[in-house]
C-alpha cells in the first residue's frame, strides 16, 4: 500500500521540491528540472491531497492560486527521503548533492528534528520548539549574549544547513 501512494517516481519528486524547495504553487512545481507534464502533476496533486499528503487551499494574493501544504503525514516521510538520498550518494556514481544536501542528510537525526520542526512551523502552523519567541526582559538579554558565545559552532552550523538544505534524489 505505501508504495501505491509515494513509489511513484513524479510523486516522490514532488514531495522533494515541496520539502527541499518549498514550492507550494502548481506553476512552482511544475518548473522542476525533470521536466513533469502539467496533468501527471495535476493527476499527482489530486492523489497526494486525496491520501492525505497534502492539503489545498486557496492563495489569498490569487484567486485562481491554489497554495500546497504538507500534512503531517508526508512531513514524516522525510527521513525515509532522506535515507533515499544517502543511500543513492553511497551507490549511485553520478548521484551528487550539493554542500547543503550533505549537510542535510550528514547531519543525522538531530538535523533532520529540526527541519522538520520548521516544516511544521511552515505548513502546519506549528510553532518550532526551536526558535526562542516572545520579547525578552533585559537581564535575558544579557543572559543571550554570554550564552551566544559559548555555544558549539556545530550548532550553529547545523541550524544553518537546514536552514538552506537541498537535496538531489535520484530516481
Amino acid at each position: 500500500m505505501s508504495l501505491e501512494i509515494v513509489g511513484d517516481r513524479w510523486t516522490l519528486l514532488i514531495l522533494r521540491d515541496m520539502i527541499l524547495d518549498n514550492r507550494r504553487h502548481f506553476g512552482e512545481l511544475l518548473v522542476s528540472e525533470e521536466r513533469i507534464a502539467s496533468n501527471v502533476l495535476a493527476d499527482r496533486l489530486k492523489m497526494l491531497v486525496a491520501e492525505g499528503l497534502l492539503t489545498r487551499s486557496e492563495d489569498p494574493s490569487h484567486k485562481q492560486k491554489a497554495i500546497y501544504s504538507l500534512t503531517e503525514k508526508s512531513i514524516s516521510l522525510f527521513p525515509v527521503l532522506a535515507q533515499i538520498g544517502l543511500w543513492g550518494q553511497m551507490n549511485l556514481p553520478d548521484s551528487k548533492l550539493n554542500d547543503r544536501g550533505q549537510a542535510l542528510l550528514g547531519g543525522g537525526a538531530r538535523v533532520w528534528a529540526r527541519f522538520m520542526a520548521e516544516m511544521r512551523e511552515t505548513h502546519l502552523g506549528v510553532p518550532n520548539p526551536h526558535v526562542k519567541r516572545g520579547r525578552p526582559t533585559s537581564g535575558a538579554i544579557a543572559e543571550r549574549k554570554s550564552s551566544r558565545q559559548a555555544r558549539l559552532p556545530t550548532d550553529v552550523e547545523s541550524t544553518k544547513a537546514v536552514k538552506t538544505a537541498t537535496v538531489e534524489l535520484s530516481a
